[in-house]
């Protein structure tokens, strides 16, 4: 049983007729996306919005229309998957490297949905690295001052090369033991010079987390945190 087919399928089952749509990134919410697409052959009618190039390709293969970014003032529903999920509804993201754009539909949306299988659950952030974007300009620097902040820092590579995000950016992966103050470690990131945006995701953003399991089951989260 794929469990995270199962929780990106039950997600899908809350779009309706004419939503605006946010496509995340990675191998969960590629689910989503050709649940979707299956859906829109029986005759959904929306738009939506992809947050990589990746998504973007493969929405277009299964006929979803698309709006540009630069289009939208707000989504209905955002559909994404998470690299882990905290006890509080707090995410770590940007695995797939589309952190920014995820951010970015996931502040615009009324409803953000993270769906995920269970092995992606923890008390406490830190067991999955925690990406964050850079600019290429002084990496270094970057490097020195999250370092300070209680981490390896390192930065992602692809096949030998430096990873370059569809931004034009990098990724640094920080290695942290524990994240038990998100928020804080968040603004903290966000002051170095030259970070243009974190993979952390904060339960303020999120509306449902749904988890899969490998019984069959689908489990559905509501986040108290989340913002009206």
């Amino acid at each position: 049983m794929n469990a995270k087919k199962l929780a990106a399928e039950k997600a899908v089952e809350k779009i309706e007729d004419h939503m605006v749509v946010g496509l995340g990134t990675g191998s969960t919410a590629s689910h989503a996306i050709n649940k979707i697409g299956e859906r829109i052959k029986q005759g959904l009618v929306i738009k939506a919005v992809a947050t990589s190039v990746a998504s973007e390709k493969l929405a277009l293969e299964v006929n979803i229309p698309l709006l540009p970014l630069a289009a939208i003032e707000s989504v209905d529903i955002a559909i994404d998957g998470a690299d882990e999920v905290d006890a509080r509804g707090n995410l770590i993201k940007g695995g797939g490297g589309a952190l920014l754009r995820e951010k970015i539909v996931a502040f615009a949306s009324r409803r953000f949905i993270v769906v995920v299988d269970q092995s992606k659950l923890t008390d406490t952030l830190g067991s999955f690295p925690l990406p964050v974007e850079i600019v290429p300009f002084a990496p270094a620097l970057a490097l020195k001052q999250l370092r300070a902040l209680g981490c390896e820092p390192s930065i992602r590579k692809k096949e030998g090369k430096e990873f370059v995000t569809d931004n034009g950016n990098l990724i640094i992966d920080c290695r942290f033991a524990r994240i038990e103050d998100p928020a804080s470690l968040d603004t903290a990131i966000k002051k170095i010079p030259g970070v243009v945006e974190t993979g952390l995701f904060l339960n303020t953003m999120v509306s449902e987390v749904i988890v899969g399991y490998e019984n069959g089951e689908t489990v559905t989260r509501t986040i108290t945190a989340a913002r009206s």
